[in-house]
This record gives C-alpha cells, sequence and structure tokens, in this order.
C-alpha cells in the first residue's frame, strides 16, 4: 500500500457520528427534565457534560480530514497559490454563515420587516444558492445566475435585518462567530499552517505546541492580550491535532505498522486526558464555554480513542454498514448542520408544537434522537437528488 483512498471511511463515520450528536445535543437543549450528564455544564462550573464533548470533536475532525482533502488537490496538480485561494474562499464561506447564523440569535422578532421563522428559511436558502455543489452538467451561466441571484437575496436580508429591540437598535455585528465561523476562523490558520509546512511532522508538532501553549498562557493569566483571528487558540489548537493524527494514521497504514498504531493511538488519546486532567487546576478547570486547556485536551484524547475504536470497526473490520443509517451526515455534513434551521422554522410556520410528553425526560430524549434522524433522512432526500452544500 502505497497510499490511501481519497475517502478514509472511518473519518466519514467519526465526522457522521458526531454530525447526528451535535443535532440531537442541541434538539436536547429544550428538553427539560433530563439527566445533568448529558446537557452542557455551566460556564462558571468545573465540569464537563456529554453535549460538551461534541464541538470539540467537529473541530478535531475537520483536522482529520484536511490533509486528505489538500494532499488530493497538490496531486491534481493545484499550484500553492491556488491551494491558498481555495483555503481563503472555504474559511470565508464558514465564517459568513456563522456571522448570518450568529445574527439570528439577536433578531427583533416584533419590529423586523420578516417574520423569523421567514427570514431563517430564506438566509438558509441563499447558502444553498451560493455554495451549493452544482452539477458539472449544468452550464456555467446558469450556475452563475444562480449564485449571484444568492448573493443578492443574502445582502438584501442584511439590509432589512433589524436586530436588537426597538428601544436599542442593532444592526448586524459579530457577537460571537457562530459554530460554523470558528470552524472557518480555525480552518484558515490551520490549513495555511499544514500547507507551508510541506507535511512535516516536526513543523507540525511545533505548531500544535506553540497554538496549546497560547491557549494554556490565556487561561493561566500568563498572556493578557486578545489575538483576533486565533482567540485563546482552542479551535485551532484541536484542529492541528486531528492534522497530526492523520498524518500519522496514514504513515502508519502505509507502513503497515499495526502494531505502533494501537500503541501510539492509545497512548496520545490517555496522554491527552491525563493532561487535561493535570492542567485543570491551574488553568481555570473544564468548562467547554471558556474553551480551558482541560477541556481542549480532555476532549481531544476522548475523540482520539474513539477515532480508534472506530478504524477498528470501519477499517480493519470492513463493518461500515452498521453506520448506514446516518451515512449521509457524514458526507454531507454541512447541509445537515443548516437542514434544522428550516425544519424548526417549518414547525414554527405551522403553529407545531411536540406533546408535553416529547419534551420531558426520557421522551424528550427519544424525540432528539428522533430529530437527528429526521434531519439525516432529509438531507439523504436531497444528496439523492444532487442537492448539498459544498464549500
Amino acid at each position: 500500500m502505497n497510499a490511501l483512498p481519497k475517502r478514509i471511511l472511518s473519518i466519514d463515520v467519526l465526522r457522521a457520528v458526531t454530525m447526528f450528536l451535535m443535532i440531537f445535543v442541541n434538539d436536547v437543549a429544550g428538553v427539560s427534565h433530563i439527566p445533568d450528564w448529558i446537557k452542557h455544564t455551566e460556564a462558571n462550573e468545573d465540569g464537563m457534560g456529554f453535549s460538551d464533548i461534541i464541538f470539540s470533536a467537529f473541530l478535531f475532525i475537520v483536522g482529520l480530514s484536511m490533509p486528505f482533502a489538500l494532499q488530493n488537490r497538490i496531486k491534481k496538480g493545484n499550484s500553492l497559490p491556488s491551494n491558498a485561494f481555495y483555503i481563503l474562499l472555504r474559511s470565508l464561506a464558514l465564517i459568513v454563515m456563522g456571522f448570518f447564523q450568529v445574527n439570528l440569535e439577536n433578531y427583533d422578532r416584533s419590529s423586523a420587516l420578516l417574520p423569523y421563522p421567514v427570514y431563517t428559511i430564506l438566509i438558509t436558502i441563499s447558502f444553498f444558492l451560493i455554495w451549493l455543489a452544482y452539477p458539472s452538467t449544468m452550464s456555467k451561466t446558469k450556475k452563475n445566475l444562480l449564485i449571484i441571484a444568492g448573493v443578492i437575496l443574502l445582502a438584501t436580508l442584511a439590509f432589512f435585518y433589524k436586530g436588537g429591540s426597538a428601544t436599542h437598535p442593532e444592526g448586524l455585528k459579530p457577537h460571537w462567530w457562530g459554530i460554523l465561523g470558528i470552524i472557518g476562523w480555525a480552518y484558515l490558520v490551520s490549513a495555511f499552517v499544514y500547507l507551508l509546512s510541506k507535511r512535516n511532522m516536526l513543523v507540525l508538532a511545533i505548531a500544535f505546541t506553540l497554538f496549546a501553549g497560547i491557549n494554556i498562557a490565556t487561561h493561566t493569566g500568563n498572556l493578557n492580550i486578545h489575538l483576533w483571528i486565533i482567540g485563546d487558540a482552542s479551535a485551532v489548537t484541536l484542529m492541528l491535532a486531528g492534522i497530526l493524527i492523520a498524518e500519522l494514521y496514514e504513515k502508519l497504514m502505509i507502513q503497515k505498522k499495526y502494531l505502533d498504531f494501537w500503541v501510539l493511538f492509545n497512548f496520545y488519546g490517555l496522554l491527552a486526558i491525563a493532561f487535561g486532567m493535570f492542567i485543570r487546576p491551574y488553568a481555570g478547570g473544564i468548562s467547554k464555554i471558556y474553551a480551558t486547556p482541560a477541556w481542549v485536551f480532555v476532549c481531544m484524547g476522548i475523540t482520539i480513542l474513539v477515532f480508534e475504536i472506530i478504524i477498528y470497526i470501519v477499517d480493519f473490520k470492513g463493518k461500515s454498514n452498521l453506520f448506514k443509517a446516518i451515512k449521509s451526515a457524514g458526507t454531507s455534513t454541512l447541509t445537515c448542520y443548516v437542514t434544522p434551521y428550516i425544519i424548526y422554522s417549518l414547525f414554527s410556520l405551522l403553529h407545531f408544537q411536540f406533546p408535553h410528553f416529547l419534551s420531558v425526560g426520557i421522551g424528550g430524549i427519544l424525540r432528539s434522537i428522533a430529530m437527528a434522524f429526521l434531519v439525516i433522512i432529509t438531507v439523504s432526500f436531497l444528496e439523492k437528488r444532487k442537492i448539498r452544500l459544498k464549500v
């Protein structure tokens, strides 16, 4: 084996599982009387619930996927400027989508021109028009017209946006960058680090150590400046960890060093968890909201160990069909992320509400699982009709 396949099934499965769980935890946040271990832990509380693991796993997975995507472009003969432009466009797309979704949280429902659910649906439609994976058979003119229509729609919605309240109106602004925006900024930095490293593991390890050091220094009070693009570097640290693990995985599989793989993945997973617990008392405890080093490293370690289990099931045992029901969450992940915005908005327009027994306790948890499947089934339906976002 001289190289791994273009798509690594275990990464697709890990991405699908993580996306499924992200939809689940976003929905279950609206369910009452559920066990505390499922919920997000409060910002100032030293602890971590199941829901606090998911976003960190997603950042790690973006890093896992990155080397394979960029290497495929390099093998096709894309130049450094071409790849740099690709990174910039991809980052910009995620940042823009995140920016608009964050501002939905501050939408003034009482005085805005459009009802909130209508505005949300139109925002999401504009995303599809701009960033749809248009079929190669479509004429360039038609594709460009649809993209321009999406840009005009998004610009119009930005113009008519009203946030805040009638007494304190606000326009569009980055309150925070949102899930997609954080991923976009971290991708921008991590992808350029990877591209410029030329796959040198030492350079990548030094970069990881540098950004992890920034995260630690920020939360121990030794770094009192705000670094605009990377913030406290937590997202970049997790993404670079994913890159390092992907590079290590490819190297060990090509060389057929399977024993080394099991030993090293267990070692790095457990080491990350141990370091996270060690740094916990000195750097703000474990907090997903504040992205403390303990949260970064504990979640990193957990994700490495889960990835190892999925590699065994999928790559070694060939049991990828076990995850067939959620496959689309791994291949059309961005579509999965934005689809709930449409579904919940349609619920609102139809004045649909779940019965009480599906909003509390076990009934609510089962509802959230069902909602995750509903989103993925919807995305699978769209995927079969070549409707999916691609940035």
